[in-house]
């Protein structure tokens, strides 16, 4: 029986984490946790996850008999939870996003004492349409009319980054492999030529359950969230191919997030979901402002992945 908290489970993917893994047979939610100050502590945690009584009560301290720790809270919250799973020897996976360049940094430090699953999103469809797009970046990084690529994703109304960690690790793995190491948040204005060396990043936030992220690799760029190689045209448009993820409900596996079925899981070392090792990555800069990613050497560790 594996027992696992999880931080950051009144939220929306909180609750749905505690209602799956309340499922498992194998799985124990011996803790679900928030803020000290969240208006909904001590309330039955399976009651406020609609999948009935628990036992469980919303609360603020991490108990001691705990496995796994599962993060999906806010940044301040996850640099409060490593620092304590790295001080206690608990496992972690990390789906937050938003992460500053320090807090990344402590994730990885931790990862040298502990086994650290670190990955913004942990939908397997979500890495399987990364390993495509790196695949087709691998195709067109030599394109004699150059590759010119866009990420355009959406989400709902509730989502509180931007863009979100989904869509910039789609652009660090297609970065990684093109050589394209300059990030630009939106444009507006007198902006002036392209750079041949940048990835765009625009958002849409709209409705309740929303997720779509549209990596097209082909041949120009026409809408949606794609990479276009130019100087290829059909009549009267550009041409382009699509690999798409889209998700209008959540059915997260609670036990891939729990317990991935790796023969090494408790050992120390950071692990992927999916993808070539993420590069250190700065802060998101304001909107329109390009910034150097992808610079620095990939972190040493154990990178595994659900589908490597």
């Amino acid at each position: 029986m594996v027992r696992i908290a999880i931080h950051g489970a009144a939220g929306r993917m909180g609750q749905r984490l505690v209602a799956l893994g309340s499922a498992e047979p194998d799985l124990q939610i011996v803790a679900a946790l928030e803020a000290p100050d969240h208006p909904r502590l001590g309330e039955d945690a399976g009651l406020l996850a609609g999948c009935g009584t628990l036992g469980v009560r919303l609360g603020s301290q991490l108990p001691d008999e705990v496995d796994v720790v599962i993060d999906f809270s806010v940044p301040a919250a996850t640099e409060r939870i490593v620092a304590e799973c790295r001080r206690r020897g608990i496992r972690l996976v990390v789906a937050t996003t938003g992460l500053s360049a320090a807090q990344q940094d402590a994730l990885r430090a931790a990862s040298a004492e502990v086994a650290v699953l670190w990955s913004p999103n942990m939908s397997l469809a979500v890495n399987l349409a990364m390993k495509l797009a790196a695949q087709a970046a691998g195709a067109l990084r030599a394109h004699p009319g150059g590759t010119d690529v866009e990420i355009i994703e959406r989400h709902h109304r509730f989502k509180e980054d931007a863009p979100s960690g989904t869509a910039l690790r789609f652009g660090e793995i297609i970065g990684q492999i093109m050589g394209l190491h300059v990030a630009r948040h939106g444009r507006q204005g007198a902006v002036g030529v392209r750079r041949p060396d940048e990835i765009g990043h625009h958002a849409v936030r709209v409705g309740r359950n929303q997720e779509a992220h549209d990596p097209q690799p082909g041949l120009g760029a026409h809408g949606g969230q794609h990479v276009g190689a130019g100087g290829c045209q059909v009549p009267s448009r550009q041409a382009a191919g699509t690999v798409r993820h889209e998700r209008r409900a959540r059915p997260v596996g609670a036990r891939r997030l729990a317990a991935p079925e790796q023969p090494d899981a408790a050992r120390p070392g950071l692990r992927a979901a999916a993808g070539p090792p993420a590069p250190d990555r700065p802060e998101t800069p304001a909107n329109g402002q390009p910034n150097v990613v992808g610079q620095k050497k990939p972190p040493q560790g154990g990178w595994v992945g659900y589908n490597s």
